[in-house]
């Protein structure tokens, strides 16, 4: 049994994702190290909830020694699966998959070139596939895109799958990584889920350093209590559609997502935001700052008031002294 264990934690892992399978449910990557026993097989399919027990697939897959079968790999399967249905995909051979990182704070328009640079699919046929009613509906997502819910991480890819099923299995990964305690916070800060993702989105396009992103949520959600303008950056940068510096006349751009023109949030997310991103956004920082800037160095410097953020500006550019002087 210890033997068994050892294979079960040191050589097996899975992760969620989804696949080209009948169910809509999303499956999990279970990858079946070469020379596993088949007690170690059958004891990781339970514990994941592929098949109900390990013992009855055992029994199953001995029987005319088929588990000799099983071959070595990555496998998509789902929960519940028939045993017999298991036992034909671990003999058939697992499809041949590559890594692909989908990195936080990319767009859209980012993720597709990405994909079609390391996947060869497309990069409309990934827009377009964004933009299926039936994905929408199942994110909860704005009436354009899947945008905001690519959920960033590392994906094991088939090398023939398709935009759609390649999108598909990111949404299926961020509904699954969507613990339910968030659910919960929701209904105590008054936001829906997708109100929710597009603020961690802005919180995730300020790059702020992991200590004080609650400190940047806290700022936008004491401006959305106050019925300010949330006058955030990458929410222009999104609308201009490039990554750039931005200068003041970019402020005036008209668009819904500009949120120095239009109250409260915008219609969706602006990229893909991280869970850290998600976390402060669903538990900001108690403070009464209402501003915020950053400095060279990356980080950011809080204001409460509209004079104290002028001071706090006016300090970061105060050229500093030439002087020989040694430091103190």
């Amino acid at each position: 049994m210890h033997k068994v264990r050892f294979w079960l934690i040191l050589a097996v892992f899975a992760a969620v994702a989804g696949c080209e399978v009948p169910d809509s449910r999303p499956a999990l990557w279970v990858r079946i190290p070469e020379g596993v026993p088949i007690e170690a097989v059958a004891e990781t399919l339970a514990a994941h909830e592929v098949v109900k027990s390990a013992g009855e697939f055992e029994r199953f897959a001995r029987m005319g020694r088929k588990h000799l079968g099983i071959q070595p790999g990555l496998y998509p399967l789902r929960r519940g699966m028939p045993v017999g249905e298991v036992l034909v995909t671990l003999r058939r051979g697992t499809p041949e998959v590559r890594a692909v990182r989908i990195r936080e704070r990319a767009t859209l328009a980012e993720v597709a070139l990405h994909l079609e640079r390391a996947m060869g699919v497309p990069a409309e046929s990934t827009i377009a596939a964004a933009s299926d009613p039936q994905l929408r509906e199942r994110a909860g997502a704005a009436p354009e895109t899947v945008e905001g819910y690519l959920f960033p991480t590392l994906y094991r890819l088939r090398t023939a799958a398709d935009a759609h099923e390649i999108v598909r299995q990111m949404v299926d990964t961020f509904d699954v990584r969507w613990r339910p305690e968030w659910s919960a916070r929701l209904q105590d800060l008054g936001l829906t889920r997708h109100e929710l993702v597009t603020l961690a989105s802005i919180i995730e396009g300020e790059m702020p350093l992991p200590a004080e992103a609650p400190f940047v949520s806290s700022v936008y959600h004491n401006r959305l209590e106050r019925g300010m303008r949330l006058q955030a950056d990458p929410t222009v940068i999104y609308a201009l559609g490039e990554r750039r510096r931005l200068f003041y006349d970019d402020l005036e751009i008209e668009s819904e997502y500009n949120t120095y023109l239009i109250d409260g949030l915008p219609p969706g997310p602006i990229n893909q935001p991280s869970t850290a991103s998600i976390i402060a956004a669903l538990y900001p920082a108690p403070s009464d700052y209402l501003y915020f800037v950053a400095r060279s160095d990356g980080r950011h410097l809080f204001s409460r008031s509209y004079r104290e953020h002028l001071a706090t500006i006016r300090q970061i550019r105060r050229p500093r002294s030439t002087g020989t002087s040694a430091p103190d």
